[in-house]
């Protein structure tokens, strides 16, 4: 009863933990006690009293050789070095699986007694070990309802930073498509039109899931913003992003990201790739990949080397930007798929507008590959005319 008053009104482990000892002690003398639990597919010893103490390990593989026992057991005239020093062993089974083992030693209940107090011991244990686990369980409840508050904040967070609508006018046509393999994912694209005739676009992938993740993402773009509307040097915006997100993150995350400005007057087109895919660019029935740049942002303090591409872009030119996601697929069939062949599908489909090349490409991959995404897949693709 006292048991129960305690586990009802969720008294810690130690304190029914205790209140067992005191009871097997006082009320029933059994002068000693060891009490195994599992945890995680390993056992400690939550309880134990009198006599030398042995390591748990070995306490549970002595246990071990008892597993086909399901009801207390005596252990007189067992030949285990750790067992024959106890009196009767004690499992908590719960259908097929053990849960609990008790040992009870210096025990000296009285014959016609030892049948009830034996089932009394194994009853009481059972109580606690199914208040044990169901506080276990509660624990998870918590963990599992925390966690996924944080993916729906992080969701929230990130819903807001990616842009609803994408830019078009007289100069550039944008499509873009965003596809979260697990609600929030870690890409993250944006449009910046800095003048009336320079814009900036970048597309980016933070490692890490999650609230932390959303807002180092959050923090990236605040600062992106902040920098492009200030400098016209790419290289120094890197460089600025760079120890924002060491400051930040103390080199535990990292982000590789491609970033490209473009003049409409000089049609010329400055770009760094920093550790990200490489973004194609078709233009007259061919296509190359950019890929001059620097290592991802946030790994190092100084980034060991950045260089700065620089390319003239003829009109009609499409730019696809693209997360690893893309490539990262579990495919069900033999076809392979990488980016030498992501580079042929745009020379074949090059000339399609930028939301018809987005679909055409999710409509190979899902019919022509037949693979299931394994990650986040973005696409942010650009006509400059």
């Amino acid at each position: 009863m006292e048991v129960t008053r305690a586990i009802n009104k969720n008294a810690s482990t130690p304190v029914l933990i205790q209140m067992l000892e005191v009871i097997l002690q006082n009320y029933l003398q059994v002068g000693k006690f060891r009490f195994l639990i599992e945890k995680e597919n390993n056992y400690s010893c939550i309880s134990k009293y009198g006599g030398p103490v042995e390591p748990v390990g070995a306490l549970h593989r002595s246990c071990a050789t008892l597993s086909k026992i399901k009801s207390p057991e005596s252990l007189a005239g067992n030949t285990d070095p750790i067992l024959k020093n106890y009196d009767f062993f004690i499992p908590i089974y719960h259908k097929s699986k053990a849960l609990a083992f008790a040992l009870i030693g210096d025990f000296n209940t009285s014959g016609e007694m030892l049948s009830n107090d034996l089932n009394f011991i194994q009853t009481m244990i059972n109580v606690v070990v199914v208040a044990l686990e169901n506080k276990k369980l509660f624990r998870e409840r918590l963990q599992s309802e925390r966690f996924q508050r944080e993916m729906e904040l992080a969701a929230e967070v990130q819903n807001m930073l990616i842009p609803l609508r994408m830019h078009k006018d007289n100069s550039v046509e944008i499509g873009a498509k965003y596809l979260p393999h697990q609600n929030i994912g870690g890409d993250y694209y944006d449009f910046i039109r800095l003048n009336d005739h320079e814009f900036i676009w970048c597309i980016a992938d933070v490692s890490g899931k999650g609230i932390s993740a959303a807002l180092l993402m959050a923090n990236f773009q605040a600062s992106l913003h902040a920098w492009a509307a200030v400098e016209d040097d790419l290289t120094n915006i890197i460089d600025r992003l760079n120890q924002k997100v060491v400051s930040n993150t103390q080199g535990e995350r990292f982000i590789t990201l491609f970033i490209a400005k473009y003049n409409e007057h000089t049609r010329r087109l400055n770009y760094i790739n920093a550790g990200h895919n490489a973004t194609i660019l078709y233009s007259e029935g061919e296509a190359i990949p950019l890929k001059l740049g620097c290592t991802m942002i946030g790994a190092f303090e100084q980034l060991p080397f950045l260089n700065e591409g620089e390319i003239d872009i003829e009109p009609g030119s499409l730019l696809v930007n693209y997360t690893d996601g893309l490539l990262d697929f579990e495919s069900y069939s033999d076809k392979a798929w990488n980016e030498e062949l992501l580079i042929d599908f745009v020379i074949k489909h090059g000339e399609l507008s930028p939301d018809n090349f987005n679909q055409t490409l999710m409509n190979h991959l899902n019919i022509g590959i037949k693979g299931k995404p394994i990650d986040d897949i973005t696409l942010l693709t650009l006509r400059i005319f």
